[in-house]
């Protein structure tokens, strides 16, 4: 799950704020299954569950940004939908993270490691995953998790350090790291799906502003970019390309 204003609305509202959609993202194809347009970005805690309610969840892993790391958020999913949550903490929850920031991670062994080049730049994750008790500020939270990335340009330089903490209800015969490694990481693609939309498709452009009219134009996007990675495709601007400028008829052929 990831919100997104729509900033090319912000002058074109009574109130002055960008339009702001909330949307939720099938980690598996990146395509959006719900989509909710909601009062600026304060208000994506009460759109959490209208959201996500008429989804079947069963069985799955739900991941979502800071934001939503709340205890009712929690409870929602694992009592009301039976599904689990992966959800990032950061100091927005000071008590929660102070928890977790304090347990004996040096003592706690390495569970995954993975690289990825790119965009420049070299970057390296590794993950510890602990199993965590009843005293930790986070409803049906069955571990902690302690993600550290390193990264630094890929022709030299120095290394820059960030650590990321999460909670889920998985347990650890349920997930392992390299699992929860990559259900982590799931919760960027919807930001990617975003920069498409702004960087490919040009959104906060559109002069489509008023009324339905953005929260419609944004569906589509969405729609337009599932079928498209649906179709084998991990390039979208490409794809568009491809599709803009069709192969020439032959010759020879029939019209």
């Amino acid at each position: 799950m990831d919100g997104k204003s729509l900033r090319g609305t912000r002058h074109h509202t009574a109130s002055g704020r960008a339009r702001h959609l909330l949307a939720a993202c099938s980690g598996r194809h990146g395509s959006v299954v719900a989509q909710r347009e909601i009062d600026g970005k304060t208000s994506e805690l009460s759109a959490f569950e209208p959201l996500l309610r008429p989804l079947e969840l069963t069985g799955t892993e739900v991941t979502a940004d800071a934001l939503h790391t709340q205890r009712d958020h929690a409870r929602f999913l694992v009592e009301d939908k039976n599904a689990h949550f992966i959800l990032v903490v950061k100091k927005n929850q000071p008590s929660l993270y102070r928890q977790l920031k304090q347990l004996p991670w040096r003592q706690i062994p390495t569970g995954h490691t993975e690289d990825h080049p790119g965009h420049g730049r070299t970057e390296r994750r590794s993950i510890k995953v602990t199993a965590v008790g009843q005293g930790l500020l986070s409803p049906h939270a069955a571990q902690a998790v302690r993600i550290t990335r390193r990264t630094r340009p890929r022709h030299g330089g120095r290394w820059k350090t960030a650590t990321v903490y999460a909670v889920t209800s998985l347990s650890a015969h349920q997930a392992r790291p390299d699992e929860l490694a990559a259900w982590i990481r799931q919760q960027w693609q919807i930001e990617a799906l975003h920069h498409i939309r702004d960087v490919t498709y040009r959104e906060d452009a559109s002069q489509v502003r008023t009324g339905s009219g953005p929260a419609v134009m944004a569906a589509l996007r969405n729609i337009a970019i599932s079928l498209l990675k649906l179709s084998g495709w991990t390039n979208i601007a490409q794809a568009n390309r491809r599709h803009l400028h069709p192969r020439p008829r032959n010759r020879t052929s029939n019209p």
